[in-house]
């Protein structure tokens, strides 16, 4: 069973609907089939979803707020050859083909170190990745998930809902447009564990009066800023984190998270090879059950116990003068500024330096750029300082809760950050 907002689909009705329609969608005549789904409803998307999958066919999903023209296009880069958008009748694409003999879960990455790409993953893979998660991961066997994040993303559709049915739970999903909605449901549900967004996180966090805790938490995404971290770990009774990526899935858990960077432990089904301390880290490279490495460009090592931690995303490494900057320690020594609510620090090219820390914060009230300096000065060395400061209404996060640095950088050097609440410091 699954019950979205206030109503609970049972199996059989899931069954009828994924029945009825693969006959009306002609899913049975269309062997090979690579389908594009977008609807606004999140029981007609999973319904759809269902009878795909049990066809054999490739799905992929497509966030239910995108509009018909950026749907279309995503559907046709993907190379599906039918989009569904908000209706049962199909639109035939002309798409290059990319059949397969056997179904795939389509996914966009998020684009955050360059252009989106399509990634395909077998059924097999997915349920190999849920057997694993579901095994490994026993600490949530006893809680309800209250999914709070997009249907449609990989985080939300297995994690979330695939795990919880192979675990014979009952997922909730709730639409996160209204935190104090999400915060009611929570307080109304046995032993709720939220798989959400660390800004939705947060905002909760923020939200719930003095001595109230969330049962159970789930973090993934985004590497939490210190501040954050330390707010939602301490309205957590338990909290979880989860790393990964579109190649691959679900690569670790961390069931008992104290400290923001420990992704957690690698899933039995993958192997994944990387620095061996703080002092000579590497990138994180997995290989899954195809023995193909993934290079998912992401820095960090393992401590001896295990752990696998994170550091950075090696695109998003400055080098100032040869020496590298993290972007999340200039982050968090900013948002541990009174005032300052959120923070993204990216690179900026200097023709003395080559490169130079370019900083975009947010503020509960306007903040002059050289106190965020003298601020900085006093929190990180000297090539950490940034060149460049200025402060917006919001941080720009995608809607999974990531920043995507290059996109920040690029809208800056276009200027659209220009008419900002402060200006630049020298």
């Amino acid at each position: 069973m699954i019950r979205i907002e206030d109503r609970l689909y049972d199996h059989a009705n899931f069954e009828e609907t994924s029945a009825r329609l693969a006959e009306q969608a002609g899913l049975h005549n269309h062997e090979g089939g690579r389908y594009a789904v977008c609807f606004t409803e999140t029981a007609d998307w999973l319904s759809v979803f269902f009878a795909i999958r049990k066809a054999g066919a490739s799905v992929l999903p497509i966030h239910p707020g995108t509009p018909y023209p950026a749907a279309r296009k995503l559907a046709i880069g993907a190379g599906c050859d039918r989009l569904f958008y908000n209706s049962l009748t199909a639109e035939v694409l002309d798409a290059p083909a990319r059949g397969s003999p056997k179904g795939q879960l389509l996914q966009m990455s998020s684009g955050t170190t360059g252009a989106p790409k399509c990634v395909a993953r077998s059924w097999d893979e997915i349920d190999a990745e849920i057997e694993s998660y579901v095994r490994t991961f026993r600490e949530p066997e006893d809680m309800t998930p209250v999914v709070a994040c997009p249907a449609t993303h990989s985080y939300g559709l297995i994690c979330g809902i695939l795990v919880a049915l192979k675990r014979g739970q009952t997922p909730v999903i709730v639409n996160t447009a209204n935190p104090k909605y999400l915060l009611k449901v929570l307080r109304e549900t046995e032993r709720p564990l939220l798989y959400s967004s660390p800004a939705i996180l947060q905002t909760l966090a923020r939200l719930m009066p003095e001595g109230e805790q969330i049962h159970a938490a789930m973090t993934s995404g985004t590497l939490l800023p210190d501040v954050w971290f330390t707010a939602i770990r301490a309205k957590s009774r338990f909290l979880f984190q989860q790393y990964g990526c579109s190649e691959s899935g679900c690569i670790a858990i961390n069931p008992d998270v104290t400290a923001a960077g420990d992704m957690g432990f690698v899933l039995p089904h993958l192997s994944a090879g990387t620095g061996g301390s703080a002092d000579e880290p590497g990138e994180i490279v997995v290989t899954g059950m195809d023995c193909n490495a993934i290079h998912t460009r992401d820095l960090g090592y393992r401590r001896a116990d295990g752990m696998l931690v994170f550091i950075s995303r090696l695109d998003d490494m400055i080098n100032v003068s040869g020496l590298n900057v993290y972007p999340k320690d200039v982050e968090d020594a900013v948002m541990t500024m009174p005032a300052v609510t959120d923070a993204v620090a990216f690179r900026k090219s200097d023709r003395f330096a080559g490169e130079r820390v370019a900083l975009l914060f947010s503020a509960a009230e306007a903040v002059a750029p050289q106190s965020v300096r003298e601020w900085c000065s006093r929190n990180l060395a000297s090539h950490q300082l940034p060149m460049e400061i200025l402060q917006i209404d919001t941080i720009p996060r995608q809607g999974n809760g990531k920043i995507s640095r290059r996109d920040v950088a690029a809208r800056h050097a276009a200027g659209e950050f220009a008419t900002s609440v402060a200006g630049a410091a020298s």
